[in-house]
């Protein structure tokens, strides 16, 4: 997949209504050639004049918007689409009272929320500004459960932890994106979502990253000059894996913790769930990477716990957006449960998952459970399942119920393996994109030091 599109595109359309209104209101405004005395004319000017100032004069006075009007806006598509203003700042330029204004489009994710100018919205179409502080107080009073279960549901991608009040504090603060686009390698990448940065970072609108270091500075002269010192050519940290131009990292947070807080500021930016850890010190990075005569290019990672008392073996997960629909998720999931084998354990991904990450997961347990079933011969349990596959019992149970192929009988749960039921299920939950070659697998579990 080649390099993501970087920003938004030339607005495209008119200051204000469509070019049909005010023609309108100079049709209603015209007099009869000839029927009307001077007088008339000037009387029918001053009316016409009028009519056609009057739509401009209220669209002025609505200036600045609002936060939290309700105004449609076009989009990259070309099309209008709803949205809500979600802040706005002055434009810096010399005689300019003008302002921008950054908004959500409600039909769509947080992550295309931005920065538009004034004329890309329909100032026809503005809605009037609610007090929003008044409504969220009255919601919160009369929200039932299923109200609240509705918002959970809406924000199910990545906030699957957060009750309602939670989540609207979440986005508060995170409501507006501080860094607009990264440089990282060869590809410039529209961020997502908001990070956490330092202070100094807060008026960057882009950031430049050291690819194998993830260091990260204001201009790109810093980054050059950088580029010439950093003698890294790849993550820190021991290369556990190497398969044709692929290789995966393990970076221990505890040992290098700046690469492990800037990558956590890096992933931030493109994700907008559970809390990304910044003590670093308890969690194992996997660094995958391309390979090439330059070096080795991140393209993903996932974490883990050092020590995890409830048998986690993936924290957070990432694929950079330039490197999304390669396979490479899939990957990461495959690999993490390669590693809970080698420590003779059986792993679970953290919860709570949000829908897309169990819809991930549920494919990745599909296929290699209905893979075993297809193979073998004869009984087996769910404990033999697990003890092949190091997949938490519980999530072998849950997936097999979810494709109806376990039943209760005589106080036991009995797996029903019918093949055309099989392969069913196995072309419904698709490829299973790369694989990981155990064979080149050179890792042994992390103990403590001391």
């Amino acid at each position: 997949m080649g390099s993501i599109e970087a920003s938004v595109g030339t607005p495209i359309g008119a200051t204000s209504a469509p070019d049909g209104v005010d023609r309108n209101y100079q049709s209603a405004g015209e007099t009869k050639s000839g029927s009307a005395t001077a007088k008339g004319n000037a009387v029918s000017a001053s009316v016409k004049t009028t009519e056609n100032d009057a739509p401009k004069r209220r669209r002025t006075s609505m200036l600045p918007l609002e936060v939290g009007t309700r105004v449609m806006c076009r989009w990259r598509d070309g099309k209008f689409h709803p949205v809500k203003v979600i802040e706005r700042r002055k434009i810096h330029s010399v005689g300019s009272n003008d302002y921008e204004y950054y908004v959500h489009y409600t039909e769509f994710n947080r992550r295309l929320d931005e920065w538009v100018k004034l004329v890309q919205l329909d100032l026809d179409s503005v809605e009037t500004v609610v007090d929003e502080k008044v409504e969220d107080k009255v919601t919160s009073l009369k929200m039932t459960r299923h109200q609240k279960r509705k918002i959970d549901e809406i924000h199910a991608e990545g906030h699957k932890e957060l009750d309602a009040a939670s989540l609207r504090e979440h986005e508060e603060f995170t409501k507006v994106k501080n860094i607009a686009t990264i440089e990282l390698g060869r590809y410039e990448i529209e961020t997502w979502y908001f990070s956490p940065f330092p202070p100094e970072y807060n008026d960057c609108l882009k950031l430049y990253f050291c690819e194998f270091c993830l260091n990260f500075m204001k201009r790109k002269e810093q980054l050059q000059r950088h580029m010439r010192k950093c003698d890294l050519k790849h993550p820190p940290g021991d290369e556990i894996y190497r398969s044709g131009t692929l290789s995966m990292f393990e970076v221990d947070g505890k040992k290098n913790k700046v690469y492990g807080q800037n990558l956590c500021y890096l992933a931030k930016l493109f994700l907008d769930h559970k809390t990304l850890y910044y003590d670093v010190d308890l969690f194992l990075f996997y660094v995958l990477c391309e390979c090439d005569d330059r070096g080795c290019h991140m393209v993903g990672y996932f974490s883990k716990e050092k020590h995890s008392e409830e048998s986690y073996n993936l924290a957070c997960i990432l694929i950079l957006p330039p490197y999304q629909r390669k396979g490479y998720g899939k990957f990461l999931i495959a690999f993490s449960y390669e590693l809970s084998k080698k420590e003779g354990k059986v792993g679970t991904p953290e919860r709570p998952l949000s829908d897309l990450g169990l819809l991930s997961y549920r494919g990745y347990w599909t296929r290699v459970l209905l893979d075993i079933l297809k193979k073998h011969k004869g009984n087996i349990s769910i404990k033999e399942l697990s003890d092949m596959t190091a997949i938490k019992a519980e999530d072998i149970l849950a997936t097999l119920q979810n494709l109806d192929l376990i039943q209760y009988r005589k106080g036991q749960h009995v797996i029903c393996a019918d093949p055309k039921v099989l392969d069913r299920h196995l072309k419904a939950a698709g490829r299973g994109g790369l694989e990981v070659d155990v064979s080149k697998l050179i890792w042994t579990p992390y103990k403590e030091q001391g």
